[in-house]
């Protein structure tokens, strides 16, 4: 670790540095390789888009930012490129703001996870009254926070994991992830994989030893991180958009992580983070190909218009979904079975069964998506301009990161042995002892596979899933289980109308009041003093010169 002074104002000095540890080159290592593919990518993808060089002026922004926060040794320095990672992702999101629908989902990115920094900055606040600093390594060390009370450190880890769900796109605060897929593809590759979202993940790795300290502290996120997994699984199950589709997958994906981390486990999560954002940066990759060839956001419409027919994406995003579905030998099979080991470790069976479960709900839903564009029911000519104009150097362009990161995703999971060696932190439950674990896992994903087959993907399917066949699930996932709607039923009903019928009670009674009150008073103090006199004003005045005058003559004669 390499410190300097940043700031110093009397007695106080605040610090900056590098911090080089196994986690931090691990996510350095992770962001710039993703940062180095999205940007190749990119140069055939934002091809004549006239905000070219803004768009690679913010991704660069993008990327230092997120390497910058991962270098950090104290939690005030990481916040600052944690706000500037969120500005970035406001710019990108927004990136094509002249659609109503861009800019709307910018702001509500902005404005939802700035929510979750609120809490993040309380947090802090509370280890540096509690602490006197905010060095990542000293808030690591027990010697430093034992003298902290049982009660502060979970409430400071509790609102620094506020700063989580927000970044992260957990519950409650993850519905503007799915509208973020209105930026750029590029975009929303590098935010799902290995900036933004992750970062959140990062965090609470980062400070993982303060985390443990507090065992209600991590059942909440354990239960967090569970809740999110299996709500944005039931969203990704009726959605028709590919995109939205691999970020209902991201929110799932990072529910397991945190699941990880709150269950003990911390190379189980950190494992699980390194390989989704091989994988996860594929699939958005592979879905800007299918876009950007059809002109549409709808995997029927893809399927349609000859989708499968592209056959570097459709391979390759077929290995990522194997890998997002924990199918051996890809690598999110060995990352989720780290995690679904520290489950099985915990006391409570409800944990690993909900992770189980998550494990079906993720093959079922992402090989709905891959058997939909295999196997189209009916099909349609290409429009013009379609996938035959991209065999050229763009479309060479774009297909070469897809095949680095398809052999990542073949790879990356034998060196699971390695990277546990490399990260060498702490104790954690991993769960390659229990074999019952590791057959009822994937005979789970089998059976979402097989599922999925049936549904969509036989010559006799109707592709209409399970859930979308009964109408109230189906509007019940498809509206985010109405969680957009009680936010905007919150606001106009308990902030906004509050705050205006605070406003207005203030005008009227105390502004108004207190001008018609002075008024009122005057002429009421007036009619008070009216009743002391009878209105004869001249003769009383008359009376009294006449008395003076009567007294005048009287001491002077």
């Amino acid at each position: 670790m390499y410190t300097g002074q940043w700031l110093v104002s009397g007695d106080i000095t605040v610090p900056i540095g590098v911090l080089l540890d196994p986690l931090s080159l691990l996510m350095l290592t992770i962001v710039t390789v993703i940062c180095f593919l999205v940007q190749i990518y990119s140069i055939g993808y934002m091809a004549g888009d006239p905000g070219f060089s803004g768009y690679y002026a913010f991704m660069s922004l993008f990327a230092w930012a997120m390497i910058s926060l991962t270098l950090s040794p104290t939690l005030l320095q990481l916040y600052v490129f944690w706000e500037l990672v969120g500005l970035s992702s406001y710019l990108l999101i927004g990136f094509w703001f002249e659609k109503f629908s861009a800019g709307e989902a910018g702001k509500k990115a902005f404005v939802m996870t700035r929510l979750g920094d609120v809490a993040f900055f309380l947090g802090l606040l509370v280890l540096l009254i509690s602490l006197g600093n905010l060095n990542i390594s000293e808030i690591n060390s027990p010697v430093v926070t034992e003298k902290m009370p049982s009660a502060l450190i979970t409430l400071s880890a509790l609102l620094i994991f506020g700063g989580v769900i927000g970044k992260s796109a957990q519950f409650p605060l993850m519905t503007w992830l799915p509208d973020a897929m209105e930026g750029p593809t590029p975009v929303s590759a590098l935010l799902h994989s290995a900036t933004m979202v992750a970062a959140g993940v990062y965090l609470f790795a980062r400070i993982f030893p303060f985390f443990s300290l507090s065992p209600t502290a991590m059942t909440v996120c354990l239960a967090v991180g569970t809740l999110s997994m299996l709500m944005a699984s039931t969203m990704a199950m009726v959605s028709r958009d590919i995109k939205q589709v691999w970020a209902y997958s991201t929110i799932s994906q990072l529910g397991f992580m945190i699941m990880g981390l709150g269950a003990g486990s911390y190379f189980s999560g950190v494992f699980h983070l390194t390989t989704h954002a091989g994988f996860k940066a594929l699939l958005f990759l592979c879905a800007g190909v299918f876009i950007h060839a059809h002109d549409t956001n709808d995997m029927f419409e893809i399927s349609q218009r000859g989708g499968r027919t592209l056959k570097t994406p459709m391979i390759c995003m077929t290995i990522a979904a194997a890998a997002l579905s924990g199918i051996p030998p890809f690598s999110g099979f060995f990352s989720k079975e780290a995690i679904l080991g520290a489950l099985a470790g915990l006391e409570n069976p409800l944990w690993v069964w909900a992770g189980l479960l998550g494990a079906f709900l993720t093959a079922y839903y992402t090989f709905r998506l891959i058997f939909i564009i295999l196997f189209p029911k009916s099909t349609e000519s290409p429009a013009a301009g379609g996938h035959h104009d991209h065999e050229n150097g763009g479309y060479r362009v774009m297909s070469w990161p897809l095949i680095t990161l398809a052999a990542i995703t073949v790879i990356l999971g034998f060196g699971q042995g390695a990277l546990e060696g490399f990260l060498a932190f702490g104790q954690s439950h991993e769960g390659g002892h229990h074999s019952w674990l590791l057959y009822t896992a994937l005979g789970m994903t089998g059976f979402g596979v097989l599922l999925a087959w049936l549904e969509f993907g036989r010559r006799s399917a109707s592709q209409t899933g399970f859930a979308e066949r009964i109408p109230a699930l189906r509007h019940l996932f498809a509206e985010r289980w109405y969680m957009d709607r009680f936010y905007r039923w919150f606001l106009d009903r308990i902030i906004y109308k509050g705050i205006s019928e605070t406003c207005m009670n203030n005008d009227n009674r105390v502004i108004d009041g207190g001008v018609d009150g002075l008024a009122r008073g005057t002429v009421g103090t007036g009619r008070m003093l009216a009743r002391l006199h009878l209105g004869m004003i001249q003769y009383k005045l008359m009376v009294m010169f006449a008395v003076v005058f009567l007294l005048a003559l009287y001491f002077l004669f």
